[in-house]
């Protein structure tokens, strides 16, 4: 069997009796192409990059190239992982988050930092790393900071990623003051006791500033050497596209890393297609996010980078109750806010779809991806068939009942962080309470109903790469569970299947969504995602059958040849 386009130059060369020149044949694989009405193939050929045959052995008949016998191995289409941060770590990647506090109260965290400062004098910033929860829900001020560390910079970084403690020093340099206005109020804000900012910055608009402060005074050869520990972990893995999340608050540092890496790709060094994005903050700030989200794409536009996305962080996070919910949180009686309201959200999509632009937001608790839910159906009422943004929803921890079937209705791509879905739900049911905490990243059934459903990793450092495996996402959807067979820390393991247990995934479903639906997503399908005839022929070569690997452990799987548009990368 020969699969071909409609119509088209690969059409053209397989019509038989016509002997093809091509670069390469691969014959006796499994070749599992992504590809739903043809899924398995046993050969396939490569032309300038792209597949001109994938089918049978007896169909190579027509083409001539050099041929390889792969004995039975495994083929899949290369990976996309379709929500990671490509700019943020870069930035992390020479902004140590320092020692990791791990005390029990709030004193016994000072006595530590004191210490350290003791016994590392000098330093002109000093940083911690430390989860929110050690506090045992006190709270730490700049007061407290400026009498451990008089004469430097503190930074305490929480260990999420979304929030930050800070001393009188740090406010001083960026200017803030209690009179300087919260950036988001109710989402991203400077936290106040009596009118006084206390040092504590909530969420990214306030605090990556802050924590990437010195990005700016990186060299080329700086940013370029933390890109490289990056694809070279992709190659690696075998991951040939990813969508680059962005970097909340000022866009500079964001811009730079581009520049560089437009500069790579010219000069032939990046074996990766980055789907790009530009954050907007704010409802408010919409108008002028799309004028530079135009620029964007406009200026960052080489052969494996592209920017058509707009980003927002619709909430923040669960553990520090960011997260915007229909039901309040357990343990404090807020439900947090959404950046975009509902009607906010409509017209922007009826502005990106005027300019053909696509939304991406970050969603966590079950109120952002409503609200974002109930945009789309304001602005599909309005615009009808004439509406063609791709939405996508990413992350998705918690979802109200009510909405799970509106992905697929409303066509809301469902974006999940699968190595996310294993935990302890004793842990969640602090805040969320207990049947809230047993209904998490309910992706089976949103995946049931029809609606697309992509894979991704979602990190923000480069520090280290290992929850960044493709593999390891896989592992944790088939299983809800990271045990000792899994490739991850011994503190990432879990004793349990994470409820609800009938949300584990098969690997079918894992593979579709690491391949076409990634693509569907970034709507970059007619060329990635899939093993068919004219896409790009990018493609990994595995020693065992990823179908029937045991779940267990699937995470140490790594391809042994990697091909990056038809040429051989790893």
């Amino acid at each position: 069997m020969i699969y071909t386009e409609k119509s088209g130059i690969y059409k053209k060369y397989l019509k038989g009796g016509i002997n093809v020149k091509v670069d390469k044949i691969i014959k006796n694989a499994i070749i599992y192409t992504a590809n739903r009405d043809c899924p398995l193939a046993s050969a396939l050929a490569v032309k300038d990059g792209r597949f001109v045959y994938v089918g049978d052995e007896a169909g190579l008949s027509d083409c001539e190239g050099e041929v390889t016998d792969l004995g039975g191995k495994f083929i899949i289409p290369g990976i996309i992982d379709s929500h990671v941060h490509v700019t943020i770590p870069v930035g992390f990647e020479y902004a140590d988050p320092g020692p990791r506090v791990e005390c029990d109260g709030k004193q016994a965290a000072l006595d530590f930092m004191a210490d350290y400062i003791k016994k590392n004098p000098g330093e002109k910033r000093y940083r911690f790393n430390m989860e929110k929860k050690i506090l045992n829900g006190e709270d730490i001020v700049k007061e407290e900071l400026d009498a451990i560390c008089p004469g430097a910079e503190l930074i305490i970084q929480e260990a999420e990623g979304h929030s930050i403690w800070v001393n009188s020093r740090i406010l001083a340099r960026h200017g803030i003051t209690d009179d300087t206005p919260d950036p988001i109020p109710g989402l991203a804000i400077y936290v106040r006791e009596d009118g006084h900012v206390t040092g504590n910055c909530i969420e990214g608009a306030a605090e990556i500033p802050i924590i990437l402060d010195s990005s700016m005074e990186l060299t080329d050869e700086q940013v370029d050497a933390a890109l490289q520990r990056w694809i070279d972990f992709s190659v690696t893995y075998g991951v040939s596209c990813v969508f680059d999340a962005g970097l909340p608050g000022d866009s500079t540092f964001h811009e730079k890393v581009y520049k560089r890496l437009c500069e790579l790709d010219r000069q032939g060094k990046l074996p990766v297609y980055i789907d790009g994005s530009l954050v907007v903050d704010a409802e408010r700030d919409a108008e002028e996010g799309l004028k530079e989200l135009k620029r964007f794409r406009d200026t960052y536009n080489t052969e494996h980078l592209k920017v058509h996305t707009m980003k927002i962080f619709m909430d923040g996070t669960q553990k520090i109750h960011t997260a915007a919910m229909v039901t309040p949180y357990a343990d404090v009686h807020t439900t947090g806010t959404t950046a975009f309201s509902a009607e906010g959200i409509a017209e922007l999509l009826k502005n990106l779809n005027e300019a053909n632009l696509d939304l991406h937001l970050h969603t966590v608790g079950e109120r952002a991806s409503r609200t974002v839910l109930d945009g789309v159906e304001l602005a599909r009422k309005e615009l009808g068939d004439s509406f063609h943004v791709r939405v996508t929803c990413a992350h998705l921890e918690i979802e109200d009942d009510a909405d799970l079937d509106r992905f697929a209705k409303l066509g809301v791509f469902a974006n999940f962080t699968p190595w996310w879905h294993a935990d302890d739900p004793k842990v969640s049911a602090s805040w969320l309470g207990e049947e809230r905490s047993r209904k998490q990243f309910r992706c089976k059934t949103v995946w049931d109903t029809g609606a697309l459903v992509a894979w991704s990793s979602d990190n923000i450092t480069f520090e280290d790469l290992t929850n960044w495996n493709p593999y390891l996402g896989m592992e944790v959807g088939m299983t809800r569970l990271r045990t000792e067979k899994t490739r991850v820390s011994e503190y990432n393991r879990t004793e349990a299947v994470f409820p609800p247990e009938d949300e584990r995934m098969s690997i079918e479903e894992m593979l579709l969504g690491y391949t076409i639906n990634g693509a569907k997503q970034l709507g970059i399908e007619a060329r990635k995602g899939s093993i068919e005839v004219g896409k790009d022929a990018d493609f990994l070569v595995f020693d065992n059958n990823l179908l029937t690997a045991e779940k267990e452990g699937f995470s140490y799987n790594l391809p042994r040849d990697v091909y990056f548009c038809g040429k051989k990368v790893n």
